[in-house]
């Protein structure tokens, strides 16, 4: 189930809708960050989903990166809000740790590693691959606008 946030329907326009979804940014002591390799298009990105409706975005996250990976985590904070202005989708990004489990693949990721930051930049997309790096940073939280494809540049 889709959570949507709307803004005030002005007579005579549509009303936008928005998906919500968390991911989570599990960073080892190692430095190291997990990834996925989805199944659905073979791209690798942080795992995480769409919000349910009932739950919190922490747990949304804790649920999604176990659903997706098999490990456990503790969420630490919010790290960035993304749009994907195409889609509609706005992600909210947290960094977590690992708190048990063991890696294994799902329905949803045909791979599940532990990766360099050079590593998440060569094999991610751009849009993708800030979501991690923007994490390590402790400037959050960072809030970026994407077609998709890049990143949308700041309005003056």
């Amino acid at each position: 189930m889709l959570l949507y946030m709307s803004n005030s329907a002005r007579e005579g326009q549509s009303t936008p809708l928005h998906s919500v979804s968390v991911a989570g940014a599990v960073v080892r002591e190692d430095g190291r960050l997990l990834a996925i390799r989805r199944a659905d298009n073979g791209t690798w990105e942080l795992p995480g989903g769409v919000l349910e409706l009932t739950e919190a975005p922490e747990e949304g996250v804790v649920r999604e990166v176990w659903e997706e990976t098999g490990v456990r985590v503790e969420v630490d904070e919010l790290t960035g809000v993304y749009k994907n202005t195409t889609r509609g989708i706005v992600a909210l990004v947290f960094r977590c740790k690992p708190a048990g489990g063991a890696e294994r693949t799902s329905d949803e990721s045909t791979a599940v590693e532990w990766l360099t930051p050079e590593e998440i930049t060569d094999r991610m997309a751009e849009v993708y691959a800030i979501r991690l790096l923007d994490a390590l940073d402790d400037a959050g939280p960072h809030v970026r606008s994407h077609d998709g494809r890049q990143f949308l540049e700041k309005s003056a």
